[in-house]
């Protein structure tokens, strides 16, 4: 007979129980699932991507309305259980509803800690709990000028000050130890990991300790240090750790603790009541990583199934991806009586790694910068392993022993099996070799079996490279994606067919290539038109509806509705007319925010769809032209003030600017295009990050690529140094149209660069003269068809399209 089963939080660990029961039982329960958020299991994970705006929150959801469905899952989203009746076996919601049932599941997780400061409620304080904290920081973004305080120096605090920080937002961090994450680094590492965000812009400020939070008409405005510091913030953000939420299971008199109180079946003081997650306690131990609560949802499947299951807490090893520096800890550092050190240090490389050893034994390790062997040490820290047979090389891996270091896959051959490869989801290599074993070649067959890689995804590659070392000849690197779902065919094998065959329409495409839709779609069109365009630019029309909404309008379209325009400004240069027309703009049509970018320009935030074509004209008007901030292709060259001002400048680095950004102006490309050129190398244009950058010296100009300074930071690969303002320029556009012409749509050029690596870029730019001049030709052609001004060209056009919006709000209004 099926019984009820009701499960209170639909987080992580509710929806993995869930998966397990459904796999070991799946007709055994009716489920109801409540969740006082609104909506069903998503990745908390990878809210951080989301703030960055490196993923969307429909990417991170781990179980859509549709799973729920075919799993007949009972969805009760937004609604609060307020009373367990453990008598009548019943649950009450906050809207009155009672429901019975034989089984159920505590999984209310955790709530974050709010240090009670005097105005701690201010409006502006928050936690880094949900989606909610996140798009509260996600709309402070939008605000000009915005300041943050985030109170926390560990792992959430980082990730919430990142992500602010990638939006825009000027960041102090505040952490009341003397070096950040304490818990899993040592000094060393958290003084390395502070340096990287200080280069990324985020103020850090530890063994600070916070007084009060000030505030003005009931809005937080300050925080105040206990030093007399005042920091002004306009959102002020806690994430200083988590406290189980155990309110309702003590109210309905379970046994509880710091948690509630679980035997090894995660059965709680009620034999019909079970509890897992952030807000259990199970002999003394809470927990806040995800890889112990995954085992947690495999036991109490197993128990709700009859089956025999324990849970047992291991000792995990901590492996992260801080703003994108690599750390590793694991077991116990700290300084001790009869311990000793085997520190590496590679400053050039911003690499640390320190192994503690006691009793020739190693018990704790830290890493930061190559992370790659902390697999391998945390197993030598679980098994207690005798090292002095390889302490002289140690420190370098398990590469280096045996006589290895010559087959680069030693390593993770070298690895035990229980060796753990998926943190996430306590994933070790044996299951991994277990389930290539039953059958899985490929990295999606190890994901659907073991749930390896399925998470956050840092240990593809290792879970790739356990694949290739157990696979051995029959391995197969996975081959790229398909464009799309109305194809096989790869991105690469499109634009190679394109070339081939000749095909010169996107109706060509669809017909000789076999599409399975006869248009293609809204994922395969953008890129089937930029593949089009980029290499028939003489005989092919670009098509304005196979692109995205924003380069359809030639403005962003912000979460409001309204629009942001920006004009451009060449390499950083205007004039007060520009500047008064832009003003004169402003007023007119009632913008709310005009912001100074990042790229030296000025952003009208917040313009009404039906007034872009008349701010357009304006604005063309008073020559200004589209600063193409919404499209794939050219979006600025930063400059600095150069030799015409600067006492260290050796080259005209505002004139290169502006030269480069003429002649790169318009040019649609695969991604977005940034440049920088500064005048000397102490860098002020920041050009060592972008796509394409320029650092002026004695001898000439060093042409640099490959940088990024977004989710991922990279420092640009120096392509060539040449002597004259015409030479860099061929260069760069030679370089510009090799990426246009051979790069996947959708890849920045550091992406591209990786795939096919900087030698055979140099080879095609700067090797072959020819080949450049011949680059540099085929960029002329394609700027002599497409280097126009929308606003000017589209202006009446896009009129009569918004009029009818116009008129419509017209006569609303009336």
């Amino acid at each position: 007979m099926t019984q009820k089963l009701i499960i209170i939080g639909a987080g992580m660990a509710a929806g993995r129980a869930l998966e397990h029961l459904f796999d070991v039982a799946p007709d055994a329960y009716d489920v109801t699932l409540f969740n006082a958020e609104p909506r069903g299991t998503y990745n908390r994970i990878m809210l951080s991507p989301v703030l960055s705006g490196d993923k969307s929150f429909e990417e991170i959801v781990t179980h859509t309305a549709e799973w729920y469905e075919e799993n007949g899952v009972t969805c009760r989203f937004g609604e609060k259980v307020v009373n367990i009746d453990r008598a009548a076996q019943t649950v009450t919601s906050d809207n009155g509803d009672v429901l019975d049932y034989d089984k159920l599941i505590i999984a209310t997780g955790s709530n974050p800690f709010i240090i009670p400061l005097p105005g701690h409620d201010l409006d502006g304080v928050i936690a880094y709990r949900d989606l909610e904290d996140t798009n509260t920081m996600i709309a402070l973004g939008d605000k000009p000028d915005a300041k943050a305080v985030v109170i926390g120096g560990g792992l959430l605090g980082l990730e919430a000050a990142a992500g602010l920080a990638l939006r825009g937002v000027d960041v102090t961090v505040v952490h009341i130890m003397g070096h950040l994450m304490e818990r899993q680094l040592d000094e060393a590492a958290g003084y390395l990991l502070r340096k990287a965000l200080v280069d990324k812009g985020i103020t850090v400020k530890c063994s600070a300790n916070s007084k009060e939070i000030l505030g003005e008409n009931g809005k937080v405005k300050a925080l105040l240090l206990d030093d007399g510091t005042e920091l002004p913030c306009d959102l002020l953000v806690m994430a200083v750790g988590i406290r189980p939420s155990t309110a309702l299971a003590t109210e309905a008199g379970l046994a509880t603790g710091r948690g509630i109180h679980v035997d090894d079946q995660m059965v709680t003081s009620d034999e019909n009541i079970l509890s897992l997650g952030e807000c259990v306690e199970h002999k003394g131990d809470v927990f806040g990583l995800v890889a112990p609560i995954f085992d947690q949802a495999k036991v109490i499947a197993k128990t709700l199934a009859g089956e025999a299951a324990a849970f047992v807490n291991k000792e995990v090893a901590t492996k992260l991806k801080v703003t994108g520096c690599d750390l590793f800890s694991a077991g116990d550092f700290a300084d001790a009586e009869g311990r000793e050190d085997i520190v590496f240090r590679d400053p050039a490389r911003g690499v640390y790694k320190r192994l503690v050893i006691e009793e020739n034994r190693i018990v704790g390790a830290v890493m930061y910068g190559d992370t790659a062997d902390g697999n391998w040490f945390f197993g030598l820290i679980k098994d207690r392993e005798d090292i002095s047979e390889m302490r002289d090389t140690l420190i370098f891996g398990p590469a280096y022993q045996g006589g290895t270091d010559s087959d680069p896959m030693a390593a993770v051959a070298a690895l035990p099996a229980d060796a753990e490869i998926c943190g996430c989801n306590g994933v070790c290599k044996g299951q991994i070799v277990e389930a290539i074993g039953n059958g899985a070649t490929t990295l999606d067959d190890i994901k659907a079996t073991t749930k390896a890689s399925a998470s956050c995804g840092t240990c593809t590659g290792l879970v790739e490279q356990v694949l290739a070392v157990t696979l051995g000849d029959d391995f197969v690197m996975p081959a790229a994606k398909s464009v799309c779902g109305c194809t096989d065919l790869t991105h690469e094998d499109v634009r190679r067919l394109i070339k081939a065959q000749e095909l010169k329409s996107q109706p060509a495409v669809w017909q000789e290539l076999g599409w399975s839709t006869p248009n293609g779609c809204h994922v395969c069109r953008p890129a089937i038109n930029y593949y089009l365009l980029a290499d028939w630019p003489l005989e092919y029309q670009d098509d304005a509806q196979s692109r995205f909404v924003n380069e359809r309008n030639h403005a962003n379209i912000q979460k409001d509705g309204t629009y942001s325009v920006v004009p451009r400004m060449w390499g950083g240069i205007t004039t007060p007319d520009e500047l008064r027309a832009i003003a004169d703009a402003a007023d007119k049509y009632a913008v709310p925010t005009v912001k100074v970018t990042g790229g030296q320009r000025i952003d009208l935030l917040g313009v009404k769809k039906e007034d872009l074509p008349a701010i357009w004209f304006d604005l063309n008007q008073a020559g200004l032209v589209s600063g193409h901030a919404y499209s794939k292709g050219l979006r600025t060259v930063k400059t600095c003030v150069g030799s015409d001002h600067c006492r260290f400048g050796t080259q005209d680095s505002t004139g290169l600017g502006v030269k480069l950004e003429k002649h790169l102006w318009g040019s649609w490309t695969p991604h977005k295009l940034k440049l920088g050129v500064s005048g000397c190398p102490r860098n002020c244009a920041e050009a060592t990050c972008k796509d394409i950058g320029v650092v002026c010296v004695d001898s000439g100009y060093e042409v640099s690529v490959a940088g990024a300074a977004g989710m991922e930071v990279k420092e640009t690969e120096l392509l060539c140094k040449v002597a004259t303002e015409e030479e860099a320029i061929e260069v760069i556009s030679a370089m510009t149209q090799v990426y246009r012409e051979n790069a996947k749509y959708l890849d920045r050029i550091w992406k591209w660069v990786d795939k096919v690596g900087l030698d055979w870029v140099k080879q095609q730019v700067v090797d072959d003269l020819e080949n450049r001049k011949a680059l540099a030709e085929r960029f002329e052609v394609s700027q002599s068809v497409y280097r126009t001004d929308p606003w000017a060209e589209h202006a009446a056009e896009k009129a009569e399209t918004y009029r009818p919006v116009a008129n419509l709000t017209l006569e609303a209004a009336e």
